[in-house]
Formats: structure tokens, C-alpha cells, sequence
């Protein structure tokens, strides 16, 4: 049989589409042999590996409340980030595990970022906690990871979408769950050749980032079988607390999927 694999993007609360995603693939039977994730991806597919249940991963989801969540990111500091990340793997420990991944049921491959080269770091072993939390360390926002003699930050900076580490490890079908493609509106900017206002402006200076990110995960997914991507718009960070419309945009765009990923399977 053919090894179906899956590669869980980057892209911060839009990732809780990645649940959905996960619940689609387990309604119609279809058993996921290996998981790679970059930042959000990486969290969420640890989660699924060491559970091996997508309904504990969700019900996780559901039971983290709003204080829970401010808890974990009020860890302040201002050495090369706002928060430093030690509440964030405590909650990794006590919430998921802290295995070594090369013990899981399956084989998972969180990826973060060298810092200093820009290289994508794709780990194969290694405790769990340190692995995530090096792989959510988003710019600006948490403080690096010093790891084994790198300086380690968000694995969606150098690869968005990990779908090469799955195809260089020999699966024959890789789903990939693209977060960047459907994630903000394309709007008209421009009145008469002129920006709108100064909010047009900060909206311009974010989406070119988003457009970066676009990029980046569709040279990934070049060599996908099929990718998944979720219409995330208007997700933000107020989705921690109310996860459950992101999950379903997740399992809308898995079922217009699925009928591809079957006839691939058989």
C-alpha cells in the first residue's frame, strides 16, 4: 500500500484548520504513516503523533481557555523577543508529553529555522517540547532557541510547507495543508493612484509579507500530490478562543480534497 503522508504548514491560529484537515482523513479511514510540521504545524502534528487521535488533539483545542492561553504567552522579555517560551514548553510537557520523537508511534519531523544561515533544520530526534518550541518561535514575538550550538527561530521562515522532508523519507502520496494561500483578502489599495490611508498603508506593508509566505509555501508544495488549502481569512489570534470555525474551514476544504486523495490511495 501506498504510504500516505502529511505536511501541517505555518501560519500561526490559522493552523487549527489543520484539526479539520486531520478529522476529514481519519472520517473516511485513511491512516497517515508519517507527519511533518513547520511552527503551528509542527504543534499540532506532535500533538496528533503522540495521541494517535485526532478527537484528543481537538479536545484539547476546546478545553484551552482564554486564561490559560494569556498565561502561557505572559512570559516577558526583551532579548530578541517579547516572550521567552519556558511557559509555552511547560505546557508542550504537561498538555501533550515531552517523548523523544524518535519513539513515537510514527515517524514526525518538526522543522524550525537556523537563524543564522537561513536553512531549514528538519529533526528527526530530539525531546519533543524542545523541538516545538523551537519550531513555533515566531519573530518578534518569542525568543529564540539555542539548540545544540544554533540559534533556532519559526520553521515557516525557511519552509512554510514541509513536503520535501516526507518525499526524501520515500512516501509515495504527501497531503499538504497549505495556510499562506487563502489566508487574506486581495484588496484594492488605491484610490485615483493613491493609497487609501495611512491603515492602507500598514494593510500593504502586512499583506507583502503574506504575499512572501504565498510564495514560499507554493514552492514547497510543488511536489505534493495534493494540497489542501483552507480559507483561513479572517482568522486571528482571537481564534485560540473560539477555535471551532477554523477547525471546520479545515474539514470544508479536506472533503472538496478527498475524493482525489482516495482514488490516489487505491
Amino acid at each position: 500500500m501506498k504510504k500516505v503522508c502529511v505536511a501541517l504548514g505555518s501560519g500561526g491560529p490559522r493552523g487549527l484548520a489543520h484539526i479539520g484537515v486531520l478529522k476529514v482523513l481519519n472520517r473516511y479511514g485513511i491512516t497517515i504513516e508519517m507527519v511533518a510540521g513547520s511552527s503551528i504545524g509542527a504543534l499540532v502534528g506532535g500533538a496528533y503523533v503522540v495521541f494517535n487521535s485526532v478527537e484528543k488533539v481537538e479536545k484539547l483545542t476546546l478545553s484551552t481557555d482564554m486564561r490559560m492561553v494569556l498565561g502561557v504567552l505572559f512570559d516577558p522579555t526583551l532579548n530578541l523577543g517579547f516572550v521567552k517560551g519556558k511557559k509555552v514548553k511547560k505546557f508542550i510537557e504537561e498538555k501533550i508529553g515531552d517523548p523523544l520523537i524518535e519513539d513515537l508511534p510514527k515517524p514526525f519531523f518538526p522543522v524550525a529555522t537556523n537563524f543564522s544561515t537561513g536553512d531549514p533544520v528538519v529533526f528527526t530526534n530530539g525531546r519533543l517540547s524542545d523541538l516545538i518550541r523551537a519550531s513555533i518561535s515566531i519573530p518578534f514575538v518569542f525568543q529564540p532557541i539555542r539548540y545544540k550550538g544554533m540559534l533556532l527561530t519559526d520553521g515557516g521562515l525557511s519552509m512554510q510547507v514541509p513536503v520535501m522532508p516526507l518525499k526524501e523519507q520515500g512516501c509515495k502520496i504527501v497531503i499538504a495543508v497549505n495556510l499562506a494561500e487563502n489566508a487574506f483578502d486581495k484588496k484594492d489599495y488605491f484610490v485615483n493612484g493613491l493609497v487609501r490611508s495611512p491603515v492602507g498603508i500598514y494593510k500593504v506593508a502586512f499583506d507583502s509579507i503574506g504575499i512572501l509566505e504565498i510564495n514560499l509555501a507554493r514552492e514547497n508544495c510543488r511536489s505534493a500530490d495534493v494540497v489542501i488549502s483552507p480559507d483561513v481569512r479572517n482568522v486571528g489570534l482571537d481564534s485560540f478562543w473560539k477555535p471551532k470555525d477554523v477547525i471546520k474551514h479545515g474539514e470544508v476544504a479536506a472533503e472538496k480534497s478527498i475524493e482525489k486523495i482516495l482514488s490516489l490511495i487505491e
